[in-house]
């Protein structure tokens, strides 16, 4: 839920009130007794529920800035990769306009301020409820509505068809675990399907699932997977020297996107390696913020050594553990490292991005649970520039493995650029694709 994954503490039984389901008429009296009644607890500044009213689409303030008939609307409210291609494929092709970014989590939030501070605007995605929906699109009026992946809102959707934005689902995807999800809610949400202009599909079989959820045939167009053009930072090799440098010689390897199920296992699998690597450093970056200070706080409970980028900025001479407490840094980091994991692949999370390590040049493993990359992971493995393991003992194994076999990881670390390189593409295509739905160049 927006409110509870957004504003957590002394606002949580003010929430309480306002989550109720209420229907659409009270739905802003209900949020605005909720927030008075925090206030007067003195737990929340003013400033903040005022914000907060607003990001979801209930509040009558006055806008804090107006973007007449120039911007886009691009919603990431779970899939932050989404905030590296799109705008900067906007911003080289259309810099007059400007982008909106939404999200549902600050992790996404954080994401979009660090990697964009000044390139795009960045708001909460209301509820999506027809009311606070309607009113976040007049207030914003944007000329498309870009979602990615799977962010199928029902209300957002049938709100830009009532208002003659054309929304398109971009770098579209959809498991078949995913479809079998959606079935008791797919008469309502192919109906919203069927109000897109066009939904761009990773591959032909997202393509074709994506019709029987219920898109008709002709909005479905395979477009290419934006992963694969993914931005390799420029300064990547000196950030890469510079680490190493301060390493001086020890292996690395990095554990990236975490999930706290997994901590456990990253430390037993850390332990293990330094068994037979004793000077071995690992470079732990957890997915979500409020996760950093805890996997420091594990690590040095651990016995090792415990560093944060925040703090050190860079590896001490005697870690064991350097904790990447900072936001679109992690590619850089991927650089540094001689093996790479990849978490939200031990739980059954679904995976995360793969082609980043692969397009710094990092031999990478991850766990068997990969739905969300089920063919990127298909495609990498069947390059030779992945390992799978099928569970923690086997993933430490292929990890102690390539750290032992600078040939092997060689190898994978050419395979994996040369597949990042042969699927680029998918981002020029749909930069064509939203030509027509976009302003003309002033």
């Amino acid at each position: 839920m927006l409110l509870a994954s957004t504003w957590r503490g002394s606002l949580d039984a003010a929430m309480a009130t306002a989550a109720r389901p209420y229907h659409h008429g009270n739905l802003r009296s209900a949020l605005m007794e909720a927030a008075e009644r925090a206030l007067e607890r003195g737990g929340v500044q003013a400033l903040s529920l005022r914000e907060l009213a607003r990001e979801i689409g209930v509040s009558h303030a006055a806008p804090r800035r107006h973007f007449p008939d120039r911007q886009a609307l691009l919603d990431a409210s779970v899939h932050h990769e989404a905030l590296k291609e799109v705008p900067e494929g906007m911003r080289r092709g259309r810099p007059d306009l400007r982008l909106l970014v939404t999200t549902i989590t600050p992790t996404g939030s954080e994401r979009a301020r660090a990697l964009w501070p000044d390139d795009v605007e960045h708001v909460y995605l209301p509820y999506d409820l027809p009311g606070a929906v309607g009113r976040f699109l007049d207030h914003f009026r944007p000329h498309a509505a870009l979602i990615m992946e799977t962010e199928l809102w029902p209300n957002l959707l049938f709100g830009c068809r009532a208002r003659g934005i054309p929304a398109y689902i971009l770098n579209a995807r959809l498991s078949e675990r995913s479809l079998r999800g959606y079935r008791i809610l797919a008469p309502l949400v192919g109906r919203a399907l069927r109000t897109v202009h066009t939904v761009a599909a990773q591959s032909m079989a997202d393509a074709m699932r994506f019709v029987r959820l219920g898109a008709r045939a002709e909005q479905v167009l395979e477009v290419g997977n934006l992963k694969f053009d993914v931005l390799v930072p420029e300064a990547l090799d000196d950030f890469a020297g510079q680490c190493r440098a301060r390493c001086r010689g020890r292996p690395v390897w990095i554990a990236a996107s975490t999930h706290e199920d997994e901590e456990a296992a990253v430390i037993a699998i850390h332990r293990r390696l330094r068994a037979r690597h004793p000077d071995l450093l690992l470079l732990w970056a957890p997915r979500h913020p409020e996760r950093f200070r805890s996997v420091a706080e594990h690590s040095r409970m651990a016995g090792w050594q415990v560093s944060t980028r925040s703090r050190a900025r860079w590896p001490q001479e005697h870690d064991g553990v350097f904790v990447i407490d900072t936001l679109g840094e992690l590619m850089n980091f991927y650089a540094c490292a001689d093996v790479a994991f990849v978490g939200g692949s031990l739980q059954p999370v679904g995976g995360h991005n793969l082609l980043e390590p692969a397009a710094t040049g990092a031999a990478t493993v991850t766990g068997p649970h990969l739905h969300n990359f089920a063919e990127i992971s298909r495609r990498l493995q069947q390059a030779g520039a992945l390992r799978i393991g099928p569970d923690e003992a086997a993933v430490a194994a292929e990890l102690e493995a390539l750290l032992a076999d600078p040939a092997a990881r060689q190898a994978m670390a050419d395979a994996g650029r040369a597949l990042v390189e042969t699927g680029r593409g998918a981002l020029a295509r749909t930069m064509v694709l939203l030509q027509p739905a976009l302003p003309p160049v002033r």
